[in-house]
């Protein structure tokens, strides 16, 4: 898998219509995943999205969730730029550069998931979020 880079959206519980309209407009393949998905969510948060990704005929992927429990939603403030692959060594490069005079919100750490998840705002106020595919099974 290449590493890829594209906008990622948080939404304060309008993930799922946001993207299914998303999809409408572009096309395409949308993919859901709620927190109930992963066990143990609180059964108020069980269909909410933990993350969904939209990928396009024309190349475009967009991806976004519902702000987790514990973050503060703002708008204006609601778009990441991802970067995902599963390149270690590259996505582990790009992580200290970007998190280097920043602040890691969440360090780059294998998550329930499987794989390795870090999010950072980098030194320009930027947020970051790096994600290495995790090796199958």
């Amino acid at each position: 898998m290449a590493t890829r880079l594209n906008p990622y959206i948080s939404f304060d519980g309008t993930a799922r219509q946001a993207m299914e309209s998303y999809r409408d407009t572009f096309g395409g393949t949308l993919t859901l995943s709620t927190f109930g998905d992963f066990g143990g969510a609180p059964a108020e948060l069980a269909d909410k999205i933990m993350h969904a990704m939209l990928e396009t005929p024309s190349g475009f992927t967009l991806m976004a969730s519902d702000t987790p429990p514990g973050m503060e939603y703002k708008p204006g403030t609601n778009i990441s730029v991802s970067l995902s692959g599963d390149d270690d060594a590259e996505l582990r490069g790009y992580w200290e550069k970007l998190s280097a005079g920043g602040q890691v919100g969440v360090p780059l750490e294998k998550q329930m998931w499987g794989d390795v998840f870090g999010m950072c705002v980098d030194r320009f106020g930027i947020t970051w979020m790096v994600n290495i595919a995790g090796t199958p099974a």
